[in-house]
Parts: C-alpha cells; sequence; structure tokens
C-alpha cells in the first residue's frame, strides 16, 4: 500500500475535522480554539496562506496536518496532525511531517514552530529526529494541552 500526500480541497474538510477530533478525545480533549479552527479550516488556515494536507491510501483519507500561519514572517505552525487509529505504527505521521520539512524548504521558509506534550513521547522523538529544538514555551501559548513548543530552523 502506497500512501499519497495530497493538498486540502475542500471535499476533504470534514476528514480534516473528524480525524483531529478523535485524535484529541483520544489523547487530550477538544479546546474552543480546537473546535473553532477545525470547523473552519479555510477561514483560520487557508484563506490566510497556510496549507492542509492529507495522507491517502487507495482512496481512503488515513491522516492529515496543516501548516498554519504565524505572527513571524517565514514561520509556519506544523499543527492539527492526526492518523486514523487503525492506521497508526504504519509511519504515516513521519510521511506527513517529511512532507511538511520538504514542502517548506520549497518555499524557502525560515523554520516550522509547533506546540506539543511531552506525554506524546514518539512524537517528541520524532520531532527531535527530525532536527526540532526546545523553545522556552510562553505563558500564553495558544493551546492549554500545550506543555512544550519546538523549532526547526532552514536559515542559519
Amino acid at each position: 500500500m502506497t500512501i499519497k500526500i495530497i493538498d486540502y480541497d475542500d471535499i476533504y474538510a470534514q476528514y480534516f475535522y473528524d480525524l483531529n477530533i478523535e485524535w484529541l478525545k483520544t489523547y487530550f480533549y477538544v479546546e474552543p480554539f480546537d473546535e473553532e479552527v477545525l470547523s473552519k479550516p479555510n477561514m483560520h488556515i487557508i484563506d490566510k496562506g497556510g496549507y492542509i494536507f492529507f495522507a491517502i491510501k487507495n482512496t481512503t483519507i488515513v491522516g492529515t496536518v496543516a501548516l498554519m500561519p504565524t505572527e513571524d514572517n517565514g514561520i509556519l505552525e506544523l499543527t492539527k496532525m492526526a492518523v486514523l487509529p487503525e492506521e497508526r505504527g504504519q509511519k504515516i505521521g513521519q510521511k506527513l511531517l517529511q512532507h511538511c520539512i520538504d514542502f517548506a524548504k520549497s518555499k524557502n521558509l525560515e523554520a516550522l514552530l509547533l506546540y506539543s506534550n511531552t506525554k506524546l513521547e514518539n512524537a517528541i522523538y520524532l520531532y527531535r529526529k527530525y532536527g526540532f529544538k526546545d523553545l522556552k514555551l510562553e505563558s500564553n501559548s495558544p493551546y492549554e494541552r500545550s506543555d512544550i513548543k519546538m523549532l526547526l530552523e532552514f536559515k542559519a
């Protein structure tokens, strides 16, 4: 089975919502900010210059990830990554992450930023393996569940 990464299209908006809501409910809870962004991806991500990608296996959407604009020009937030429960453990998240890194480099971005939680040990390990470095987490982090902030810089 080959996994293909495809760009966002409105016909996939419900998958973006459903995959992320399932993931959030499994590991944490859905914050108001999550509900707002997930239910209006065009308004909060696409229309602001961000991107959403999907992992597709045959004809099934099995994962998603977003690159959301930040206040810093040239830095996008890697966010809203989720994989179908029955497809986890097959490196789909890794493929989505690599796609985002390659995409960011192709757009000459300065960096990718992310917020996560150290309870997600496999994800944190993966981010560090790909070169993300820990930053100081601001007290007004956009997510209540975040206890770690990381950055992957592309330019010296």
